[in-house]
């Protein structure tokens, strides 16, 4: 049987994430790891990517990933891989003492991607560091702003403006493995007009142009929406876990920004 290759390409990414060797479990299984580095969750939490039902789960010690591990065999997995991380199952069988998500990975092929129409509003290109964005940024406040991070992208921004002023951006910041992971933020004012949809469609087109994987992760139904509309394909989530263990020697966390880094 084929594997999809843009299931194979994600899971790539995350595969590397991870920061030591490991590879996704096949159909309805996880594999946990120890990577006190990984790139999945912050530093000193576990870090769950589920992705085509099954998953690789990193967890910061051998502790850690014990009380992973005793949980996976408590839990029926096939459940885990359908999203009892994002529920109370998990909190009952971990000692869970914060959660990060679930967001969800949604990624395009150029044969999937559906850009918006030559009747749609002009787009501006705009270097990453424009003031401007960062005018956006203030305007949409600084949780909408950190979920977004506009100021983190290496690729050009796409903008609408409206009476001169930055109302919606997009683009996107280099991953490893050829991802460019898709940013999109819009004024408090201007959502509800399909403008996320514009510039987002074109930093996807700048994206696909250059040969990188366009992915989409997000929590919020209207963000889904709009990669839904562009031809994203939701292929699993990311789930962050803090552990109730000693010596995580994790720090204070800025929760709208790090579903990874």
């Amino acid at each position: 049987m084929s594997i999809d290759p843009l299931l194979v390409r994600a899971r790539g990414l995350w595969e590397d994430l991870a920061r030591v060797p490991v590879s996704f479990a096949p159909p309805g299984g996880a594999n946990v790891v120890v990577s006190p580095e990984s790139g999945l969750c912050p530093a000193g939490w576990a870090g769950v990517v589920v992705l085509g039902g099954s998953a690789i789960v990193t967890a910061p010690s051998e502790g850690a990933a014990g009380i992973v591990r005793d949980a996976l065999g408590k839990l029926q997995v096939q459940a885990v891989t359908d999203g009892a991380w994002d529920g109370t199952l998990i909190q009952e069988a971990l000692p869970v003492s914060r959660m990060l998500g679930p967001a969800t990975l949604a990624y395009a092929s150029p044969a999937g991607f559906r850009p918006v129409g030559s009747d749609a509003p002009a787009v501006e290109r705009l270097p990453a560091a424009h003031p401007d964005l960062r005018s956006l940024d203030q305007a949409a406040g600084q949780e909408d702003a950190g979920e977004a991070a506009l100021d983190e992208i290496t690729s050009p921004a796409f903008v609408v403006r409206a009476q001169g002023r930055v109302v919606s951006a997009a683009g996107y910041q280099t991953w490893p493995r050829g991802t460019a992971h898709i940013s999109v933020l819009t004024a408090p004012e201007a959502r509800g007009r399909g403008l996320a949809r514009v510039t987002a469609s074109a930093a996807v087109s700048h994206a696909l142009a250059v040969g990188l994987l366009p992915q989409w992760r997000a929590r919020p139904a209207a963000s889904r929406r709009v990669a839904a509309a562009l031809g994203f394909r939701e292929l699993g989530f990311q789930l962050s876990i803090e552990i109730e263990i000693a010596e995580t020697g994790a720090g204070p966390l800025d929760e709208t920004r790090h579903l990874l880094r």
